[in-house]
């Protein structure tokens, strides 16, 4: 009988490159090398019995918990049995001096230590390459075990002598008090193994993370002080290790296919870098104080907006732009908890989503507030986005949450039209860019009358999901917060109420909306749960935004990591794990909590307001 462990259960690990989710029960059940986006080669996550797992437990019975060491993406699993106490440390190599370059150590380093006692553990390595598809071989060598498939092979090297069954290995090592020992799992290149060389592989990832982690500004007040500021910490470390330092791009999660409801369908590749995230992006990096992240991330999309035609803009990249979109189903594996199909590439990378125009010229607006000049080919890019929009935005397209049941004439999508239009203007303006401002101060206008005529039910008292329509969307809720109107519109304050009448539960989790042609359910939505926060700390209830917000922060797993979605019912965590968006709702709800109950604004940089 399979048996999966909660999403809670998992810590992340990473290198810039790719990640490992490890349980509480040591296990690697999910890891792709030698990148994010490659083919598995652990995925026990999404199959139990075949997807393969690198296991270091007590023999015996036990009870665990996980922490990371302070500031950092260092994992440290501890396990307590009659006999004694054991933990293992878990940590991708990186070094102070990495920033900017490719890791120069590739491996996962697994340090094991008896505290207290005696220990026996297990060990089991079962390295299933290409999500289980492919032909696996474990060998014995001198000082442990090689692993070959799929073109790939992994050195293993152990401090005890494992057994090999041809494609797997085991073995039990035994601790004393005191006793030390480490595994090191190396790829690409040979892993140094000794041991002052991997405590010094430690030392260096501890101060990389140390150095990077957000801080509090010297002689000022932290705006993230009374909101939950170590899970803020703990947000910027995970958004850190979610990009890709190849490019500065950030992956929406690490992994594929889990489900947004135990046993259905809805279950996608997340392991690509959406357009539509960035000015939240943008927004959260800029406040933690990560400028240069936020820099790159931006300088990523428009070194894309210089070589594609806006048309050929695709809402979704990979982390090396060249990657893999055709969506396949892998009808071998199980999926999570039975929840089939399991899905790699993703079909979004096809569909037209007008939203992401806005998205982009909003997060570039937001860019030329830091040190970052917006000038000569960076303009000439915005300026075809905003003329590309202004031919295209009446077309229907695949909204902010890709339906796959057909186009529609999506009101959020027009709204970011809208957007994308009027940062164009602010910017031509500002700073003097060349610009046919008379021509798109008319579609501007053109644009907002339109929604305003077909996308507000007078009825209802409220915006709908599309022009025409009776449906609701919880993206509505992005309206005021993108400047479409301001937050004292009665037409604004009446779409916030029928999105909490209709869409959110009684302590304020919100779906994204009413139903769509996919069959089975899904969970609430943890970023437009964020966005009401963010929307009612806005209009003042400050009281309601905050105990919203502290609702949403007690569904965070034991070590503050978060999923896509969550189950109101039970309060589990749903959809892809862990989910850039969903932190970065928490980094910007915490800052829209601080302005309204201090009476402050804080933008992106520092500087002035969109």
């Amino acid at each position: 009988m399979s048996d999966y462990k909660p999403l809670s259960d998992y810590g992340i690990i990473g290198n810039l490159e790719t990640c490992a989710l490890v349980g509480r029960d040591g296990a690697i059940d999910w890891c792709c090398l030698p990148r994010l986006n490659s083919s598995s080669v652990f995925a026990a996550l999404l199959d139990d019995e075949i997807g393969g797992r690198f296991a270091i437990h007590p023999t015996g019975e036990y009870e665990a918990e996980q922490q990371y060491m302070e500031r950092t993406n260092v994992l440290q699993t501890t396990f307590y049995t009659e006999s004694g106490t054991a933990r293992v440390t878990d940590f991708m190599p990186l070094s102070p001096d990495n920033e900017g370059n490719q890791p120069k150590v590739r491996g996962i380093y697994r340090n094991v230590s008896c505290t207290e006692g005696d220990v026996d553990l297990a060990v089991e390595f079962d390295p299933r390459f290409d999500y289980a598809r492919a032909d696996s071989r474990v060998e014995s060598i001198s000082d442990g075990v090689v692993a070959t498939g799929d073109a790939r092979r992994l050195t293993l090297s152990s401090p005890l002598d494992l057994d090999c069954d041809d494609s797997a290995a085991d073995g039990t090592l035994s601790l004393s008090e005191y006793d030390n020992e480490w595994f090191v799992l190396g790829y690409g290149t040979r892993a140094p193994t000794d041991d002052d060389s991997c405590e010094h592989l430690l030392d260096n990832t501890v101060e990389f993370w140390r150095d990077w982690a957000h801080t509090c500004p010297d002689g000022e007040d932290c705006p993230f002080a009374n909101y939950g500021h170590d899970m803020v910490v703990r947000s910027d470390l995970t958004l850190k290790l979610l990009t890709y330092q190849g490019t500065g791009g950030i992956t929406a999660a690490p992994t594929t296919s889990l489900p947004e409801v135990v046993g259905g369908v809805r279950n996608w590749d997340y392991r690509y870098n959406w357009i539509r995230d960035g000015a939240f992006t943008v927004r959260a990096f800029g406040n933690l104080g990560d400028t240069q992240e936020a820099v790159n991330y931006l300088d990523d999309f428009l070194e894309l907006g210089q070589s594609v035609d806006p048309a050929d803009l695709q809402p979704i990249y990979g982390l090396q732009h060249g990657s893999t979109y055709e969506e396949q189903e892998l009808d071998h594996l199980e999926g999570y908890r039975n929840s089939a199909p399991v899905r790699i590439g993703n079909g979004a990378a096809d569909q037209l989503q007008l939203g992401i125009y806005g998205e982009l010229v909003l997060a570039i607006n937001q860019l030329s507030w830091s040190d970052r000049s917006i000038a000569g080919d960076d303009w000439e890019a915005v300026r075809e986005i905003v003329d590309y929009v202004c031919e295209v935005w009446e077309r229907p397209d695949a909204g902010i949450w890709e339906m796959r049941s057909g186009p529609k004439q999506f009101v959020h999508s027009k709204a970011m039209c809208w957007v994308a239009v009027d940062r164009g203007i602010r910017m031509a303006e500002n700073d003097g860019h060349d610009a046919p401002l008379d021509e798109w101060r008319d579609e501007r206008s053109r644009i907002k009358e339109t929604v305003l005529e077909r996308g507000f039910d007078n009825e209802q008292n409220s915006f709908t999901q599309a022009f025409d329509d009776d449906q609701l969307d919880a993206s509505l809720l992005l309206l005021p917060l993108s400047g479409f109107l301001p937050f004292d519109d009665p037409r604004i304050q009446g779409t916030i109420e029928s999105v909490i009448d209709r869409l959110a539960t009684d302590d304020g989790l919100v779906y994204r909306y009413e139903h769509d042609e996919m069959p089975g359910d899904e969970g609430t939505f943890v970023l437009c749960s964020f966005w009401l926060v963010d929307c009612l700390a806005r209009m003042g209830r400050v009281d309601r935004a905050r105990e919203i917000f502290e609702t949403i922060e007690g569904h965070f797993s034991p070590l503050g990591l978060v999923s896509e979605e969550i189950d109101p019912e039970t309060g589990d965590l749903l959809g892809n794990y862990p989910q850039a968006f969903s932190h970065i709702g928490f980094v910007n709800s915490a800052l829209f909590l601080h302005e309204a109950e201090t009476d402050t604004e804080i933008q992106p940089f520092g500087h002035r307001s969109v």
